[in-house]
């Protein structure tokens, strides 16, 4: 099954860079959670309706590599897709890039377990996996 890649567009604050003035690295993961969440958002199922369902993702796995720096008002655009999705377990790819250059800033994945409210293991929900499977997503506002 292939997925759709969705970009998503911020710009990169002052308080986001480090002493030499670019993007301090731990800032990267989360962009790619700002990825993520409009990802499924515009693919019509939101994180915040998954929790209030008693579902959790958590993090299992992270990687991220780093290609080129990010400075200080760059616009940033980052492009996440679904790289795999099974019956307890979802991974995002995403790539990150300087918008006004193309220049491929970093990319990189998270892997999620799906979990209960009490951090049991379980199969994520029928209507999240219908959400994630829809080869067309809905562009929200």
């Amino acid at each position: 099954m292939e997925f759709p890649v969705i970009s998503t567009y911020l710009r990169v604050r002052y308080a986001e860079t480090d002493q030499m003035g670019v993007v301090y690295y731990a800032n990267y993961l989360v962009w790619f959670e700002m990825g993520r969440a409009e990802y499924c958002r515009q693919m019509g199922f939101s994180y915040a309706s998954l929790e209030t369902d008693g579902f959790r993702l958590m993090v299992a796995d992270v990687h991220c590599r780093y290609k080129a720096p990010a400075r200080y008002d760059d616009t940033i655009r980052v492009d996440t897709t679904i790289r795999d999705l099974k019956k307890k377990t979802l991974t995002f790819d995403y790539n990150i890039f300087n918008d006004a250059s193309g220049q491929l800033l970093a990319r990189g994945l998270t892997k999620h377990v799906c979990t209960d409210r009490e951090g049991n293991l379980t199969r994520l929900p029928d209507a999240f996996v219908r959400c994630m499977a829809t080869s067309h997503h809905r562009p929200q506002p």
